[in-house]
């Protein structure tokens, strides 16, 4: 409203969007009710949409499928000199041993310290599965 309470017309610039808004609006006969042109799916969008479901499918299918095929790798070992040591102790060994006698087959001192440090590296080459942890707190080679 502007002073003295005349009312004021929009321009003919601000009426146009509204007139476009209502010419945009077309009945939908599937569904009989009234649909914006640009929100009614084209069926060539679902189908393509369709399609490429069916080949991400079939893709997902034949990477498993060879996956199983290939080679097993055998996981790298953990950059520390005393890995390759304890798998060859471990490969001399007649049946499981525990972190004490890897320690003492390695020449570690017999510390605590030492001990726990073995067996923290016994359990992480089992997460590898390198290693397989027979009883609690013994160790073998995988077979």
């Amino acid at each position: 409203m502007i002073k003295g309470g005349a009312k004021r017309s929009l321009p003919a610039i601000e009426q146009r969007p509204r007139q476009e808004a209502r010419t945009n609006h077309e009945r939908c006969p599937a569904t009989s009710d009234f649909r914006h042109r640009d929100e009614a799916p084209s069926v060539g969008a679902s189908r393509e949409a369709e399609t490429h479901l069916e080949h991400l499918a079939i893709t997902r299918k034949t990477l498993t499928g060879l996956a199983d095929r290939l080679p097993a790798v055998p996981p790298a070992l953990p950059e520390h000199p005393d890995y390759p040591r304890i798998l060859g102790v471990l490969n001399d060994a007649t049946g499981p041993l525990r972190a004490r006698d890897v320690c003492e087959a390695l020449d570690h001192e017999l510390l605590p310290k030492n001990i726990e440090g073995t067996r923290a590296k016994l359990k992480r080459l089992v997460k590898l599965g390198i290693l397989t942890e027979i009883d609690t707190g013994s160790f073998a080679r995988k077979q």
